[in-house]
């Protein structure tokens, strides 16, 4: 009876134990959150403090309160904003004032006299000798032929320095200088209008097309020409016609912006002739003086983009005739710039010639020579990178430059 007793005892003290370890346990875990509040609708908004917008800083996240479904209800939360971004002003690019056109290639005289005056200084040197026989003057033929002059333009300037050697007898340093130069001069020419026609008498605007093989420097010779323009008081157009080569849209609104031009543009790979035709189109209604078409540096050897060219000028005198058509010929390349030239003036009408990179390792005898080719005057010259380096063509100070001072 007993052994029944005890162990009755230990089983109620074991399940006694039991009972709190668990009860203990249960207390040991956290309750979980009541849920939230829903929000009054019918109180009003608290009252701003004076001051708020203010010492919030411009740079900081703004916090707002929305509203965010959660179980139980909606509850406000503070939601932090993105800093609201500066207004931006894009400022305009400002207009540059080009620098004048008259004598500008006097000023440049320097920078071409450097490269060119090989040529003259070799001539004065050889017609210096005491005694002008057969072989000096081959001498003097070899000296213009390596210059670019061309072979019939040599043998004029040779022959009419022989005869002239011949009267005059005894030659000072400053006589054969004076020789050279009337000869020289008339190579050259100086009773040729070298105006770039820009002004018809009939009506507005003038229109001007670029042409030109790639890498001559079309583009930035049509951009440069805009600058003298402009220099000259006249108003400009700018049409990119030239939608092959990528940027070159780009480029030539660039230069336009710098002297206040507008620039005509069209899709890359677009219609050439729909830029050009709306250019002008444009042109006439703004009532600018003067509309520049570049167009594409098409490769001479291409038909296909040859017959392109003659459709550009075509579609462009569905508006008015062409005013000029000047070819960009790269100064350095010499005698393979003729092959150019000549293909170039099959499919459309060329009326001057621009020489670029004249400053460089070209030889001063091209001018003569693609004048001769062609039949049409040299009427600009570039002559270094910078912006105003353009210049128009002036026989004497260029004559002057070949011989030095």
């Amino acid at each position: 009876m007993e052994t029944v007793i005890l162990a009755v005892v230990i089983a109620v003290v074991v399940i006694g134990a039991l009972g709190g370890l668990i009860v203990g346990t249960r207390r040991r875990k956290p309750l979980p959150p009541p849920p939230p509040k829903t929000p009054d609708i019918t109180a009003p908004p608290a009252e701003p403090h004076v001051g708020d917008e203010a010492e919030t800083p411009r740079d900081e996240p703004r916090r707002t309160i929305e509203e965010v479904d959660l179980p139980g209800g909606a509850a406000p939360v503070a939601v932090e904003e993105p800093p609201a971004a500066e207004p931006s002003l894009e400022e305009a690019p400002e207009i540059e004032i080009p620098e004048p056109t008259a004598g500008r290639l006097v000023r440049l005289r320097a920078r071409l006299s450097r490269s060119q005056n090989a040529l003259g200084k070799g001539l004065l040197t050889l017609l210096s000798r005491e005694h002008l026989d057969d072989d000096t003057w081959e001498e003097i033929e070899d000296t213009l032929l390596t210059a670019d002059v061309g072979v019939q333009p040599t043998q004029e300037l040779v022959e009419g320095l022989r005869e002239r050697v011949k009267v005059l007898g005894t030659r000072t340093p400053e006589e054969l200088r004076g020789l050279l130069r009337e000869e020289l001069l008339k190579l050259v020419g100086t009773d040729v209008d070298r105006t770039v026609k820009t002004e018809p008498e009939d009506r507005k605007p003038g229109i001007v097309m670029v042409v030109g093989v790639n890498g001559t420097g079309k583009t930035t010779t049509t951009g440069k020409l805009a600058r003298v323009l402009v220099a000259d008081g006249r108003t400009v157009v700018l049409g990119a016609a030239d939608t092959f080569r990528a940027a070159a849209a780009d480029q030539l609104q660039t230069w336009g912006e710098r002297v206040g031009a507008h620039t005509v543009r069209g899709p890359e790979a677009g219609d050439p002739a729909s830029v050009a035709f709306d250019a002008v189109k444009e042109g006439k209604e703004m009532g600018v003086d003067v509309v520049l078409i570049d167009t594409a540096g098409r490769l001479h050897t291409k038909t296909g983009l040859m017959d392109e060219l003659g459709k550009v000028k075509r579609v462009v005198e569905k508006h008015a005739p062409l005013d000029e058509v000047l070819l960009v010929l790269d100064a350095t390349t010499g005698q393979n710039g003729l092959v150019q030239a000549r293909v170039f003036a099959e499919v459309v009408d060329i009326t001057g010639i621009v020489l670029t990179k004249l400053d460089g390792t070209a030889k001063g005898g091209i001018v003569v020579a693609v004048q001769r080719e062609l039949g049409v005057p040299v009427k600009l010259v570039g002559l270094g990178e910078g912006a105003d380096d353009l210049a128009p063509f002036e026989p004497e100070a260029f004559v002057d430059a070949l011989i030095g001072d």
